[in-house]
């Protein structure tokens, strides 16, 4: 298979990237078959909602998860009309992730509806803004719904999963502000870091397990048109993704065994994403000053760098 090396300056290492043309696999995961199970939290819109609506059409029996209103009804009507199986093998839970006790009656009543979960998606999530000094409801909420969602969601269904015996994903909704951590919402970067910390550490806990059927996946969107990226947009800007484009896109990767799955989208090319992580590490093993892409000194510096790749 052809790789192309990126050599980072100061940093002495090599970084290696597959060559994105390669030969498209022909079938998904084994645990997207039919009449597996999925699990989608933050499931009716957005992101959510099209990694349902593709695992319905998989043949999949889907259970969504989301605060409860019409939204979460008409997306249950939606994956009803996609499912093979209609109304029967589709289930809608209004829930709270961020409480810990919402998210195990969610587990049990996927268990007696379609006897276990084989996908976790734990993607709800919120970005209503902070600031470094803002209230701390916001911040707790954030952080609630955010990071103690996706650990809430992973401790519950994961020990189930692993008694289930078959293979199943468990996949986590990142952010590329968890990786680089742009200033000007301080909060929502803090909560994704954590999800990257913590999927890192599920998936070394998971591959260790007796079996080892379970594998953990940090999906990293790019620019995508949803809800939470509309601001009051009614049309998807020139730059952004639909959410049913990048849910393909995970579903590729994750089909090739990536753990990080890096989203592209129609402004931000891998290789930038790429030149961006790399220099927020180089913060750290040159030394320079905290988010240094965003500090006056280095902006030559980081355009040098970036236009080097």
């Amino acid at each position: 298979m052809p790789f192309r090396a990126c050599f980072m300056r100061g940093f002495g290492i090599v970084m290696r990237q597959a060559d994105p043309i390669r030969e498209e696999p022909s079938v998904p995961h084994p645990a997207m078959s039919p009449n597996h199970v999925a699990v989608v939290t933050g499931g009716a819109s957005g992101l959510g909602l099209a990694a349902a609506k593709t695992f319905a059409r998989l043949g999949m029996k889907v259970c969504i998860a989301d605060l409860g209103g019409d939204r979460l009804k008409a997306a249950e009507t939606a994956l009803s009309s996609a499912a093979p199986g209609g109304a029967a093998n589709i289930l809608a839970r209004a829930i709270d992730v961020s409480r810990v006790e919402e998210v195990t009656e969610l587990e049990g009543a996927v268990r007696e509806r379609f006897g276990g979960t084989d996908i976790l998606m734990n993607n709800a999530g919120i970005q209503p803004g902070s600031a470094m000094f803002g209230p701390l409801p916001n911040w707790q909420r954030i952080l609630g719904v955010n990071l103690w969602g996706v650990i809430h969601g992973s401790q519950v269904f994961a020990p189930r999963m692993i008694e289930r015996g078959r293979p199943g994903l468990i996949i986590n909704t990142g952010s590329k502000q968890g990786i680089t951590t742009p200033p000007g919402d301080p909060a929502y970067n803090v909560s994704k870091a954590g999800v990257k910390a913590f999927t890192e550490a599920l998936q070394h806990e998971l591959r260790n397990a007796a079996g080892g059927k379970i594998s953990a996946h940090l999906f990293i969107p790019g620019f995508v048109f949803t809800g939470l990226t509309a601001k009051g947009r009614s049309e998807k800007p020139a730059a952004a993704w639909t959410p049913e484009q990048t849910v393909d896109f995970m579903i590729e990767r994750v089909t090739r065994g990536d753990f990080y799955i890096l989203c592209p989208d129609n402004d931000v090319p891998r290789q930038l994403d790429e030149r961006r992580i790399l220099w927020a590490a180089g913060d750290i093993v040159e030394n320079r000053p905290a988010l240094s892409r965003w500090h006056p000194d280095y902006a030559e510096a980081f355009a040098a760098f970036v236009k080097g790749a």
